[in-house]
Order: C-alpha cells, then sequence, then structure tokens
C-alpha cells in the first residue's frame, strides 16, 4: 500500500512542479499581451474540459482537466479579427516581446532558483584545483591551483562546466587547457579512470576538487547568472548532439522520465528538488524558442517571414504549419513516453 502511495505521491508532486512552469511560462505571454494591449480572451492552466472558470473583465480564466499544458488565447491570434484590440493587429515588436515572453520567464525561474540555491550554499566553486581524492590519476599532469580554462576544446566558465564538459568525454582521456603560475598551458591527454554504470554506460570518475570563495551579494548574483548559463549551454549541446546522433531518442525524458527524476529528487531533499526544477525551466524555456512549427520560436520564425514579405502568410497556411507541428511533437511526447515506461521494467 505504501508504494501505491508513494506513486500517487510522486504524480502529484510532478503534476504541481510542471503545472507550475507552465503557469510560469503563460503568465508571461499573459503580462506582456496586456501590457501591449492585447485583448486577451482566455488564460487557461490545462487542456481540455474546463473544469473551472471565472470571467474578469475581457478574460476567462479557467482550469482544464488535462495537467499537460495551458494556453493563452489572444484575440485574433489564430484568425480574422476587427478588435483594434487584436493579436495581428499590433506592430511586429510587440507580437515579438508577447512570444519571447513565456521563455523568458521560464530562463527567469532557473535564474531566481539557481540564485537561491548559490546563497544556501557555504561557498561558491571556482575553476581553480584545490586537491585530489585517493587514486587520482589526474594529478599526474593537474597540479594544484590550476586553473580550469577549457576542456575538449570548449570554454569553461564555472565548475558546473567542468562537470558536464567531463561527463561527455568517452575515452577518459582529455585534453585541458589551464592558467599555471601566470602562463596558458595545454594539457594533452590528461587520464582519467573510467566507470561502468548499470546501463552499461562509461562515464569519467572525477577525482579532483576546486576551491571555493566566500559569498558577497555580487559574487552570488554573478554565479547565478553564469550558472544559469552553462545550464541553457547544456540544453544547446545536447539538443545539437541529439540531432547529430551522439544521443539517441530513447534517451529523452518525457512525463513519465520526468515524474521518476522528480521522485528522485525529492527523495535526495529540497535542493536537489529546485536543482532539478532548475534544469527543468530552462530546458522548456530553450526549447520553446526553437524555430520549430507550434512553439514560440516556430511563431517567431513566420513572424520574420512576415518581416520579409511584407505580409503575414494567409491564416490557413499558418494553420497547417503549426498542425504539422503540433502532430509531430505530440508523437515525439507518445514515443518519449513508451520509452520512459519501458525503462521502469
Amino acid at each position: 500500500m505504501s508504494g501505491v502511495l508513494n506513486v500517487v505521491w510522486t504524480i502529484v508532486k510532478t503534476i504541481i512542479v510542471l503545472g507550475f512552469l507552465i503557469f510560469f511560462h503563460e503568465l508571461g505571454h499573459f503580462v506582456t499581451a496586456k501590457l501591449c494591449g492585447i485583448k486577451v480572451n482566455e488564460f487557461s492552466l490545462g487542456m481540455g474540459p474546463k473544469l473551472f472558470g471565472k470571467r474578469k473583465g475581457d478574460t476567462l480564466y479557467a482550469l482544464r482537466l488535462l495537467p499537460i499544458g495551458g494556453f493563452v488565447a489572444m484575440e485574433g491570434e489564430d484568425g480574422e479579427s476587427d478588435d483594434e484590440n487584436s493579436y495581428m493587429s499590433k506592430p511586429k515588436w510587440k507580437r515579438a516581446i508577447v512570444l519571447v515572453a513565456g521563455a523568458s520567464m521560464n530562463l527567469l525561474l532557473g535564474l531566481l532558483i539557481l540564485g537561491g540555491l548559490t546563497c544556501g550554499e557555504q561557498l561558491i566553486g571556482t575553476r581553480i584545483v584545490a586537491g585530489f581524492r585517493d587514486g587520482a590519476t589526474s594529478s599526474a599532469m593537474l597540479c594544484q591551483y590550476d586553473e580550469i580554462k577549457k576542456i575538449n576544446g570548449h570554454r569553461v566558465a564555472i565548475d558546473n562546466d567542468i562537470v558536464f564538459e567531463l561527463v561527455r568525454d568517452d575515452d577518459g582521456l582529455v585534453d585541458i587547457t589551464v592558467k599555471r603560475d601566470g602562463e596558458t598551458v595545454e594539457l594533452r591527454q590528461v587520464p582519467f579512470v573510467m566507470t561502468e554504470g548499470e546501463d552499461g554506460k562509461k562515464a569519467i570518475t572525477l577525482d579532483f576538487t576546486v576551491y571555493g570563495v566566500e559569498k558577497t551579494f555580487f559574487g552570488v548574483i554573478g554565479h547565478a547568472f553564469a550558472w544559469t548559463g552553462s545550464v541553457i549551454k547544456t540544453v544547446w549541446v545536447s539538443l545539437i548532439e541529439l540531432i547529430t546522433g551522439r544521443y539517441s531518442i530513447s534517451e529523452l525524458s518525457g512525463p513519465v522520465g520526468v515524474a521518476t527524476a522528480v521522485g528522485q529528487a525529492s527523495s535526495y531533499g529540497w535542493d536537489s528538488l529546485f536543482l532539478l526544477i532548475a534544469y527543468i525551466t530552462v530546458n522548456l524555456g530553450v526549447f520553446n524558442l526553437l524555430p520549430f512549427p507550434a512553439l514560440d520560436g516556430g511563431k517567431l520564425a513566420l513572424l520574420l517571414v512576415e518581416l520579409i514579405r511584407g505580409k503575414p502568410l494567409p491564416k490557413k497556411y499558418e494553420a497547417y504549419i503549426n498542425l504539422a507541428g503540433f502532430v509531430i511533437l505530440f508523437g515525439l511526447m507518445i514515443i518519449v513516453t513508451v520509452s520512459d515506461v519501458i525503462k521502469l521494467f
């Protein structure tokens, strides 16, 4: 019985987390639409049949049955409208702001969470090698006080980048650029021990530590921005490597995978859960800005086409494009969800 309750509680936590992130995203669209003078017909959390709704002014605020999304329905967004406050009646720069606002809110939320986690740390991590763990192999070439600048040719901005770049290495021999005694030194083929996980994949064992510095107000802010940038880079690199075939679709996570991750992270404590939420919300922000139909980035691309053509695409063609994108995304979600379920067994 306790196992069933744990599953139910995990599902509830996942719905709360995803619902909050979607609400934050849609709130960005809603607030900027209002500020730009665009009439908003509905602000809804969830999809499907309406469970609850209350109208205030021109806007219906609704909660819908399926906790898998949400939307802001703006006047004239998907069709013709004679209303002077319709979406299409506004200048392109205002429409662009509204489209970008959702993803921007997700990125802002990630920044705030990572800033909060930085405040909770005793020290702020640096890129400077502090020491080596027992059995360290990298100590054959790395030295204490080395400041790591690049790993395998990729720039290292903060300590989080060190972990990310080393995790991506697949042979345990790493090229590292360091600053040593004021000079730039290229270290070729620095050896690390590789360990194999339960899934059969090999990963580097991080065998050194880095120094931390005392927290200051501006230090916390700077680290929060750098950490957010690092997460954004992680998302972009992962997307590129998915496209190039380094990672397979089976390694993506859908709602079931997210639920599993939320359950695991929450069992480790609030810091782990909030770190996961930060990564998810940044993922949502970056993903929504991709120039793909049905996403905010796809709508921005259509806005660019309108700018080049001097007039928008006919609504029926725009609808076809968005429908095709939605079908592809929905199909991908089904594939990923099935993969997530298979991983559970």
